[in-house]
């Protein structure tokens, strides 16, 4: 008898993940083939979109649907998401959510039409994007603390490009002169590409980037790795230590990760939510898409929606400070 009720428990288990999610009141189901919509709020070709795409085409067929790529870039993923946020909370619309639009926009745009954490659920988060310091080969400084040095020493302290104001390469720079009282001049730029020219032309000291894009040009010996911001060391450069391990005082807790994440529009039915978590955790657990997200320098994830949660409350909170204390405003 026991188990026969063991067998009953673990096929109704099965059945639950295989089948349409009914909704509690209106008596449909979900996704009943209706198309899900994906949205993007940053411009093709970017990482969320790459990102989008991938999943989305995995995603369809598993609910035996399609999923639609839907672009609407702007104010740093701002535009996007707050038509996400806005949108019906019935599981066919999901959002792409990074450090900028769901962590650090709401303390840029004073006027921002959508609350991060209130508007949303969290779903998945895909992986982190660690920011690695990087100065041009020529450079004279080796290490952290001859970066910090050297900013002491110099009136305004040393340059150091970004990809623009309120990205998280420009956050990483705040929060490092931030922790260690050390004054540094940001220098913005219109995009990565630029900026990190300039660094390897030697017109600008340094930078904060992600792994993907000083990567190739660190490999290539063209730029100097300094540190990383992650909490440990990167498996891809074992030789780079971290910011927290530089020995340099306030920087002991010191971390920073870009983050790509999904969501839905918050009140989202619960089923619904729980549905996508678990699919979509299992299409980023395949091998092709592991290596996928090794290949854009990502370090996978695989967090709970609870977790996701609190993550993302801690990240809100603590670029709020930071962008606070540097009087940070938005272009």
């Amino acid at each position: 008898m026991q188990r026969r009720t063991l067998i009953r428990t673990a096929l109704a288990s099965s059945l639950a993940t295989a089948l349409p999610v009914a909704f509690a009141q209106g008596g449909g189901t979900w996704p009943t083939g209706k198309p899900i919509t994906y949205l993007v709020p940053f411009p093709a070709g970017g990482t969320t979109d790459v990102l989008g795409r991938l999943i989305g085409q995995k995603l369809g067929p598993v609910l035996g649907t399609t999923v639609i790529i839907d672009n609407k870039g702007g104010a740093g993923g701002s535009v996007g998401s707050e038509i996400g946020a806005r949108a019906a909370p019935d599981g066919f619309t999901l959002v792409g959510g990074t450090i900028s639009s769901h962590a650090i926009n709401v303390s840029l745009y004073p006027k921002l039409g959508y609350d991060p954490q209130k508007s949303f659920a969290p779903v998945t988060l895909i992986g982190t994007n660690p920011v690695v310091l990087v100065v041009n080969q020529a450079s004279p400084y080796k290490t952290l603390k001859d970066v910090i040095a050297a900013s002491k020493g110099k009136a305004g302290g040393l340059s150091s490009a970004s990809a623009g104001t309120g990205t998280s390469q420009h956050l990483a720079l705040e929060l490092l002169a931030y922790k260690s009282g050390v004054k540094f001049t940001h220098i913005p730029y219109k995009g990565s590409g630029p900026a990190i020219q300039d660094v390897i032309g030697g017109q600008v000291d340094m930078m904060f980037d992600t792994t993907v894009v000083a990567g190739p040009h660190i490999q290539s010996g063209k730029l100097r790795a300094i540190a990383v911001t992650s909490a440990k060391r990167l498996a891809s450069m074992p030789d780079v230590p971290t910011v927290a391990e530089s020995g340099v005082p306030g920087l002991q807790d010191f971390e920073v990760v870009s983050w790509q994440a999904i969501f839905v529009p918050a009140n989202t039915p619960a089923p619904v939510v729980d549905r996508l978590h678990t699919e979509i955790r299992k299409i980023l657990a395949t091998p092709e898409m592991q290596d996928k997200l090794k290949g854009f320098g990502m370090e996978p994830a695989d967090l709970s929606t609870t977790q996701i949660a609190a993550f993302q409350k801690a990240e809100v909170e603590k670029w709020a400070q930071v962008i606070k204390a540097a009087g940070i405003k938005a272009d």
